[in-house]
């Protein structure tokens, strides 16, 4: 079940084909993230517990106070759902359990999740948690012909695998990357910034990068201009004060894009 594929077609008329992402991943990157989260809110409580009671006392003795409980419960209840809702929206569809797995969530159109899809599928967790130890999203996961838990349906997202092949030799493309001596470091972006890129903008942005290789000086220029009117705009405020030429601002754009949107099975 973990090698099933899955067709999608972006409403840009772009065919894409992903690996889905099976219960086994899946369940290994939950038990990672809520590992993290468990102790993570447990340094939380003894910290606030801490500084308003200066000792740990009144926790084993259950002499708490009242208003002091319902912070710490609160802070529990948020962080929790914080802690999926925006890494999956700000880091790609990623949390740190699924970045080590190596899967991502994104939309079932193939785009990134959004904010409000984030949103949906993990305050829905609360039923796919139901009875307990997470039985009825097992249940979904393990029967739905797309490996989806009830948040996923509802949010119209699926998780799918992003690892990608590696080679020890440089492609054509890279080896021209290297030569211009540029790096995906001399261009510092955002997560707001890659928000604004759609499957589009990578098709674009990838066509140009692989197509220069084989023009003319003339040909190249003006097909930089073109393709540097469309995309640029975007990332103007990061790109002040320096000599960079256009075409090494879109390779350098083309670096960032390709972590966000190239998927190789």
């Amino acid at each position: 079940m973990e090698q099933e594929q899955l067709k999608v077609k972006t409403p840009e008329y772009v065919s894409l084909q992903f690996q889905l992402a099976g219960l086994g991943s899946r369940s290994a990157a939950q038990i990672i993230d809520y590992t993290l989260i468990f102790l993570t809110q447990l340094l939380t409580i003894f910290l606030l517990i801490l500084a308003f009671t200066n000792s740990f006392s009144n926790l084993f003795s259950g002499q708490l106070d009242s208003i002091l409980l319902v912070i710490l419960l609160i802070i529990i209840y948020l962080f929790h759902f914080a802690y999926f809702i925006f890494l999956e929206y700000f880091w790609g569809g990623r949390t740190i359990g699924k970045r080590l797995l190596g899967i991502r969530v994104i939309q079932e159109n193939g785009h990134n999740i959004t904010f409000l899809s984030s949103i949906i599928r993990n305050f829905l967790r609360l039923i796919d948690m139901l009875p307990s130890a997470y039985v009825v999203g097992i249940i979904m996961i393990f029967f739905h012909s797309k490996h989806k838990r009830l948040g996923d349906i509802t949010a119209g997202t699926i998780v799918v695998h992003e690892r990608r092949k590696k080679s020890l030799k440089q492609s054509p493309l890279e080896k021209y990357i290297h030569q211009l001596g540029i790096q995906k470091e001399d261009l510092q972006l955002e997560p707001y910034h890659l928000k604004q890129f759609n499957q589009k903008d990578w098709r674009l942005l990838q066509t140009y990068a692989h197509r220069i290789l084989h023009m003319g000086i003339q040909e190249k220029g003006t097909l930089t201009t073109k393709v540097s009117e469309i995309l640029l705009p975007k990332i103007a405020d990061q790109m002040e004060n320096s000599t960079k030429s256009n075409e090494e601002w879109l390779l350098l754009l083309y670096l960032h894009l390709k972590d966000e949107w190239e998927y190789v099975l």
